[in-house]
Parts: structure tokens; C-alpha cells; sequence
């Protein structure tokens, strides 16, 4: 086979010289041929013979197909061989499909917390109205427990000793001069409790000591000197029907602010403290408060009046909101979600007791310019 079996003759310069010369396979110029040029041409390579018609030819243009494996097109596929829907590639991006919006959820476990919450309620209930001196030991025991899950999260997440045994030991003491001496005997149980805290922390090396003494005083003053006033209430003659109130005016509050925010909640009331917390859920929270406190205060206290009981469930709303803001900044602080486990679907003791502890002296304060400590 020669070039013309390609379909086109060669260019000048691709077996010859690149210029002037005579082209491969034509004949020569005449008699007189250049030996020069016959010394630098090449013989024209040995190509194997093309099957005839039938095999590796092109049909159409007469020109054969050149061949081997590097030349050779795979087998047409019949019709019917091609499957009517391929499957995408593996790697081929799949069409986005629509997601359900996500369902809106309290984040717990809501009958367990339902359940836990009806327990304690019925426990605090049965010692408030049966004997007031087990209500006090109730008191004192949530609070040391409070006390414990504080000072334990404060270790671990900051290095911070606050000391546990004096904290614990005055703050049962704080709680029980609440109910025996009023506000003197709180004052001076805060007072030996603050003094017991510096002493204690001396028996350990200096470094930290003012770290470790700052966070107990703030501790004893957060919890347990706070939680004295629930006590304080019930020196009073309708002392059980003062910390009733106090607890459901809470227990409301923060009802009507889950209710209200988790339905019509839009906006966010303190974000980067905690972003469950909505406006709606605050004007929630203070609709509740009020109506439960005018109800209260105009059948369950005597002298009572039912404008007292929409200012008393109006601060409540406030103090209560203030104090879950107040543990939240402190959670944030230490990077946790909760302070404890004990109580499941709401935490730990600390959990509960954050929007109870403020709103204690508020109470207690309100009800004695209202109708006096008697």
C-alpha cells in the first residue's frame, strides 16, 4: 500500500526533503536526477495488505480503514440493548428534594419533667401545710444539694474551690435562723458562714486563696442566703398560704413564658445569654403572673386586695425571667447545658431553683408592705 490509500497525497517535507525536493513516489523530474536528492529520500515503509470489501474498509468512501487494536471502534450496541432509564452515575449530583420543616420541641424529655415536677410539688405541698418544720428541712436539703452541684461545676470547669464543707454547713444554718430569728438571724448566719469560708480555705496553699473565698461568699449569698426568705414567710400567721403563693406565682410564670414563646415566639430576648428566651414569651409570662397573682392575693390572703396581686405577679414575672437569665450567664460562662442530672427532664436541683431563689426576697418584701409581716 502506498500514501494514496490515506485519501490525500503527502505533504512536501514529510518522507522528503522539507524544500525543493522531489516528492516521495512521484516520478522523476527526468534523465538528469539529482543524486543528492536520491541519497536523501528513504524508503517508503513495508504496510501490511487490507482485507477486501466485507472487512476493516470504509464502504462509503472506498478507502481502507487502518488496522489493529489502537484503531479499531468498539461493536455498535443494538436498540434494544440501551436500557429506557439509566441510573445516574454515582458521582452525579442528585436533585435536592424537600425536607419536612423541622417540628418545633421543648428539648427535654416532657413527661418525665411533668412527673418529676408533680413529685416535688406534692412533697413541698404535704410539708408546708402538715408540719412547717419539715418544710425547713426541705429547704435546707435542696439547698445543700444546690450547694454541692455549684461548687462541683465550679471545679471542673474552672479550677475553682469553693469551699464545700462550711458552705454547706452554713447555709443549712442560714435557713434555719431564717425561720427561727427572721432577718437578723439570717444576716448573722451569712455573716459566721463568710467568716467560716475564709478560715476554712487557709488550710490549703495561697495560691488561688482569693479566687477560691470570692467564689464561696458569692455562692453563699446565691444560694442559701437567698433561699432564707422562703423561710422568713412562714413565721408569718399565714405563712404556708405566703409560700404557696410564692411557688405558683413562679411555677406560672414560667408556664405562661414556655406557652406563649414556644407558640408565638419571634423574637429573641437575650440571644447570646440564652436564645430559647423570646419577647412573646416574657409578655407571656407576665399575663400569667398577674392573673394568678390578683386570684391569689383576693382569696388566699386575708386583707388582700386583687391590684396587689397584679403588681406582686408583674414582679414576679420580672425576678423570675431575671434569675433563669442570671444561671444561664453563669452555665454560659462554664460551657455547660445543665448543672446536674439528678432530676431527670429538668436537670439538676440548681436547674429549678435558679428563677425561685431571686424571686424569694422580692416576694417576701411585696407581701410585707401589702399586709405586714404578722
Amino acid at each position: 500500500m502506498n500514501d494514496s490509500s490515506w485519501g490525500a497525497p503527502p505533504q512536501a517535507g514529510y518522507w522528503g526533503p522539507s524544500d525543493g525536493g522531489p516528492v516521495q513516489g512521484a516520478a522523476p523530474a527526468g534523465p538528469a536526477y539529482d543524486a543528492q536528492y536520491a541519497q536523501q529520500t528513504r524508503p517508503m515503509p513495508i504496510v501490511p495488505d487490507v482485507p477486501e470489501h466485507g472487512g476493516d474498509q470504509d464502504d462509503d468512501r472506498g478507502a481502507a480503514r487502518v488496522s489493529g487494536p489502537l484503531f479499531q471502534n468498539p461493536p455498535a450496541q443494538p436498540y434494544a440493548a440501551v436500557p429506557q432509564n439509566p441510573e445516574p452515575m454515582p458521582d452525579a449530583p442528585q436533585p435536592a428534594q424537600s425536607q419536612p420543616p423541622p417540628k418545633k420541641t421543648a428539648g427535654r424529655d416532657l413527661g418525665a419533667a411533668i412527673g418529676v415536677g408533680v413529685g416535688l410539688g406534692a412533697v413541698i405541698v404535704a410539708s408546708l401545710f402538715v408540719v412547717k418544720a419539715v418544710f425547713v428541712g426541705v429547704v435546707a436539703v435542696a439547698v445543700v444539694v444546690g450547694l454541692w452541684e455549684l461548687t462541683k461545676r465550679l471545679e471542673e470547669r474552672k479550677a475553682v474551690k469553693a469551699p464545700l464543707v462550711p458552705l454547706a454547713i452554713g447555709g443549712a444554718a442560714m435557713v434555719v435562723a431564717g425561720y427561727a430569728r427572721g432577718a437578723e438571724g439570717a444576716w448573722v448566719a451569712m455573716a459566721l458562714t463568710a467568716l467560716a469560708v475564709l478560715v476554712w480555705r487557709m488550710t490549703e496553699p495561697p495560691e488561688g486563696y482569693l479566687r477560691d473565698v470570692t467564689a464561696g461568699l458569692f455562692v453563699a449569698f446565691y444560694v442559701p442566703f437567698l433561699a432564707t426568705f422562703v423561710t422568713m414567710m412562714l413565721m408569718a400567721d399565714d405563712g404556708a398560704q405566703r409560700v404557696l403563693i410564692f411557688l405558683v406565682l413562679t411555677v406560672v410564670s414560667d408556664t405562661g413564658a414556655y406557652a406563649v414563646g414556644w407558640r408565638f415566639g419571634r423574637t429573641k430576648l437575650a440571644p447570646r445569654i440564652s436564645p430559647g428566651k423570646t419577647r412573646e414569651g416574657l409578655l407571656g409570662a407576665v399575663a400569667f403572673a398577674m392573673a394568678a397573682g390578683a386570684l391569689c392575693m383576693q382569696f388566699m390572703i386575708e386583707d388582700g386586695a386583687w391590684w396587689q396581686g397584679l403588681l406582686l405577679g408583674l414582679a414576679v414575672a420580672v425576678s423570675a425571667t431575671l434569675g433563669d437569665l442570671g444561671e444561664s450567664m453563669i452555665k454560659r460562662d462554664l460551657g455547660i447545658k445543665d448543672m446536674g442530672t439528678l432530676l431527670p427532664g429538668h436537670g439538676g436541683i440548681m436547674d429549678r431553683l435558679d428563677s425561685l431563689l431571686p424571686t424569694a426576697p422580692v416576694v417576701w418584701l411585696l407581701l410585707v408592705i401589702f399586709v405586714g409581716s404578722g
